[in-house]
């Protein structure tokens, strides 16, 4: 479902003031792109996109003013559409009597911020992106070490809290355990966080819920982080062929992206917690151009055909 923001939940963020249409402002936003009309003032209202939050600055504002009373009404009525969420206007700067008459009565929000256009448009859009981003909620532990997150998943009970607390002590950060809420930007980028309730917790069979702030201090814990790959830890199948060389590289797709995807087995035994700081070591260096696979292979490859011309 589609995310929403009506334009109300705007006033207190950005402190803005309230100049007509009030009725309206249940209206809601849906895209997070502003929209700053110039070729509408000059009365091309062709491809008008309607839907956007209409940002109106000095510029906008100053041409306004030097049309006639005819086409300036013409001109703001047109701008104030019924798909219109709301008009903004920037710098403290005083609205036209006609845009204030049209909007009261289409019941469209006009508010005005005291920011200058370039400061307000660039908040005001990174607010509508983390607000209508898409979402979901992996069960999983999300970690960050070496800079880069790693998302663990796996079966209930196979061990990732306690591979989480192991990789805590042994100097990475904790971003979430048990429920990753996982916002995916405008670019692709996946950036997980901890709902409120569980922030900082983990739940350690036998233990219990551990709070790793209290325990370990504030630099092993983070509000959140990019996802880097996704670590996938299953129990050992000995009739299933697991990759040995590394050079088979998975991925899994989360809301629209697609990320770098390890699987791990796991039996008594192996050490998840380097096994996994190895891992992310691993995929940074191959982000870096460095392929260790790749590279034996083809040192291998060479030695067979060395040996072959010998042989010959």
């Amino acid at each position: 479902m589609p995310k929403k923001v009506k334009v109300s939940e705007l006033i207190q963020p950005f402190q803005l003031e309230i100049l007509a249409g009030e009725d309206g402002l249940k209206r809601i936003i849906t895209t997070d792109d502003l929209y700053r009309p110039a070729l509408e003032m000059a009365g091309y209202f062709h491809y008008y996109p309607k839907e956007r939050v209409q940002l109106l600055g000095k510029t906008e504002l100053a041409f306004i003013e030097t049309l006639d009373s005819s086409e300036r009404r013409e001109r703001l009525e047109r701008l104030c559409h019924d798909e219109t969420p709301c008009i903004l206007l920037t710098r403290g700067l005083e609205p036209p009597l006609e845009l204030l008459e049209q909007a009261s009565e289409k019941n469209i929000p006009v508010l005005r911020s005291q920011n200058s256009t370039t400061i307000f448009s660039s908040r005001l859009t990174n607010f509508l992106e983390r607000r209508l981003a898409p979402t979901t909620t992996i069960h999983g532990v999300l970690v960050d070490l070496y800079g880069m997150g790693i998302l663990i998943t796996g079966g209930s009970g196979i061990g990732k809290s306690e591979t989480a607390l192991e990789l805590v002590k042994r100097g990475h950060r904790l971003v979430a355990d048990d429920a990753v809420e996982i916002r995916q930007t405008s670019d692709g980028q996946l950036h997980g966080t901890a709902p409120e309730l569980i922030r900082h917790l983990l739940e350690i069979r036998g233990l219990g819920i551990i709070n790793v702030m209290t325990l370990f201090g504030a630099g092993a814990v983070r509000s959140n982080k990019r996802i880097s790959v996704v670590i996938r830890l299953e129990n050992w199948q000995p009739d299933k062929q697991y990759d040995r060389l590394g050079l088979d590289e998975e991925t899994t797709r989360i809301i629209e992206t697609d990320v770098p995807l390890v699987t791990v087995p796991v039996r008594p035994g192996r050490n998840l917690a380097v096994i996994i700081e190895v891992a992310a070591m691993n995929y940074r260096l191959k982000r870096m151009g460095y392929n260790a696979a790749l590279q034996f292979t083809t040192k291998l490859t060479e030695t067979i055909n060395d040996d072959l011309d010998d042989y010959e």
